[in-house]
């Protein structure tokens, strides 16, 4: 077998790296059935860890990862910690600039907290790759299609207000409903949900988010219910690393069951698709480690045949929808939308692709008034 020879540098390398941890406010709290019960309290603001990577040639990439109720100030800690190993590297190596990074880091794990502070950085080498071929990401990775069907969550209570805000949502060009749990009893939520479903139409996608709260007979019985209603998806009905049961339930109902946003490496994730636990398959590229591990799960889902959904931060996954075979669906949350100068345009149920190159989108005024901290590793002479 002949051996395997280093691909040539392309003659560019890495020379700077900008690293920042934002605080976004939020001016509603979110909360759904996990307050009531007492395992989080509402979520006030998000932490962001920004990645700007710059490279001798004058190319530039932006990227982000983010933590919410608390992780903030150590995905900063650590990402501090391993981002000058890239200083002199080529931009192009994606792959292994990860596992480099990945390496400096081992001692924490190759999932979790080490793994997010690296998407970070991953996720602004992919911005550069676009940026410089001058195209939109999803462009560099390959379109399946130029729009993608999205979904707006809800969880405000009284009922008049969930009902409200949907069609609201659905005026504004978004395609879907996901409605969350709100209250630990499950028949109430049963109860908001008939009367969405009847106030909405028969024609309108609805999912329902049990947020991990059911355990394995509750989860059962609900989906049996739950079977009347034509959700699109059940999502995460169990505890997110209960595979099995998971894998049970999707065998047992004819609604698909959705999960997996809160796992954080590939391997998680294998274990998901290869378990059949998965209807749809839920990766957040910012805690899976970035665009380099997603693709990865992407394609491993795409050969079982499933729906992809990516969580959150729309911004970077939509162009990752975009390039995805399969049916695939992205969640709209504005919430973002004051961290950065560009808007993302909803149309007749679906999110466009913003034709800029790389990502799209480039740091706002009030991002940069809401930083903590911020550090700046360049290369020596």
């Amino acid at each position: 077998m002949p051996e395997a020879v280093p691909a040539a540098p392309s003659g560019d390398r890495i020379d700077r790296v900008r690293l920042s941890l934002v605080f976004l406010p939020l001016s509603v709290a979110a909360s759904d059935a996990k307050a009531p019960t007492g395992r989080q309290q509402p979520l006030n603001e998000v932490a962001f860890l920004f990645a700007e990577v710059g490279t001798i040639d004058g190319h530039r990439g932006l990227g982000f990862s983010y933590a919410k109720r608390a992780g903030g100030p150590a995905l900063y800690a650590h990402a501090k910690e391993i981002a000058p190993q890239l200083l002199g590297e080529d931009p192009n190596d994606t792959g292994r600039i990860w596992e480099k990074l990945a390496w400096a880091g081992a001692s924490t794990g190759r999932g979790g907290l080490a793994a997010q502070a690296i998407a970070s950085i991953d996720i602004a080498l992919w911005d550069l790759k676009a940026r410089r071929a001058g195209l939109p990401l999803a462009k560099l990775l390959g379109t399946y299609r130029d729009t993608i069907r999205c979904y707006t969550g809800l969880s405000a209570s009284p009922l008049p207000e969930i009902v409200d805000h949907a069609q609201r949502a659905l005026a504004s060009g978004v395609g879907g409903i996901k409605l969350r749990l709100t209250q630990p009893d499950p028949s109430a939520d049963l109860e908001r949900l008939r009367v969405l479903r009847e106030r909405l139409g028969d024609g309108v996608p609805l999912m329902l988010d049990a947020n991990q709260l059911w355990d394995r007979p509750t989860a059962h019985r609900m989906g049996r219910v739950l079977e009347r209603f034509n959700l699109v998806w059940l999502e995460e009905p169990l505890d997110a690393n209960d595979t099995a049961g998971h894998a049970a339930l999707a065998g047992a109902l004819d609604t698909p069951i959705a999960t997996g946003e809160m796992l954080t490496s590939v391997a998680e994730h294998a274990h998901l698709i290869d378990a059949g636990a998965s209807d749809v398959v839920q990766p957040d590229a910012p805690r899976v480690g970035g665009i380099t591990p997603f693709l990865r799960i992407a394609a491993l889902a795409d050969h079982k045949g499933l729906s992809l959904a990516p969580n959150f931060a729309m911004e970077i996954h939509l162009h990752l929808a975009a390039a995805y075979p399969r049916a695939s669906w992205v969640e709209h949350v504005d919430w973002l939308e004051p961290l950065f100068n560009e808007r993302i345009e909803v149309r007749g149920g679906r999110v466009l692709v913003p034709d800029r190159p790389g990502l799209g989108i480039t740091v706002s005024p009030k991002a940069i008034a809401w930083t903590t901290d911020h550090i700046e590793f360049t290369e020596t002479a």
